[in-house]
């Protein structure tokens, strides 16, 4: 447990690798990809609900952080500057997909087949799931990326271009959403 509150406290500092990949230094750019590779896939999961695509996505937002990495101004913050890439492209690969996915912002949350079953975890983890892709963009990213993969709010407000107090209500907006279609349900 020490490990992972290190982890959250000090960051690894990512400047000499960067410093080396910008020289053109392969091994240490593939040394960032094995740092941020497991966070960018999930990031681009929750986001796109689908593996192969979040693979995809991620694989992308690598190859565009190494083309433009002489434009990241501060060589410490590469990864949250990573997430916001994948991020971004995770974003525009849903909003490309989005006709085939209804999102018509109907209230009936619970298909009629599995009621019979509502208060099991696949039922629930279903509800959740659809609140959390219902929600405003910013709303879904600031849970994702806050309550979900434990950024800390001020790398997430960077991430997401506002201050610090939006990302906390964004975050307190999505929960609020997700708790009142888990007490729809329970109501049912």
């Amino acid at each position: 447990m020490d490990d992972s509150n290190s982890k959250i406290s000090s960051p690894p500092d990512d400047r000499p690798l960067v410093a080396l990949a910008r020289k053109g230094d392969g091994d240490a750019f593939d040394a960032l990809v094995r740092r941020y590779q497991r966070r960018a896939v999930s990031v681009a999961y929750r986001i796109l609900g689908n593996i192969e695509d979040a693979a995809d996505v991620s694989q992308e937002g690598f190859l565009r952080a190494f083309a433009k990495l002489d434009q990241l101004s501060d060589d410490a913050r590469f990864g949250s500057w990573l997430l916001k890439i994948v991020s971004n492209l995770a974003l525009n690969a849903r909003r490309a997909r989005r006709p085939s996915v209804p999102l018509d912002g109907s209230d009936d949350v619970v298909e009629p087949a599995h009621r019979s079953d509502r208060h099991s975890d696949d039922e629930l983890r279903t509800v959740v799931d659809r609140t959390i892709d219902a929600l405003p963009e910013r709303q879904r990213l600031a849970l994702i990326l806050f309550s979900i993969e434990g950024l800390p709010q001020r790398e997430v407000a960077d991430m997401l271009n506002c201050s610090v107090e939006l990302v906390k209500w964004n975050v307190f907006q999505a929960r609020k959403a997700v708790k009142e279609a888990l007490t729809k349900i329970a109501g049912e």
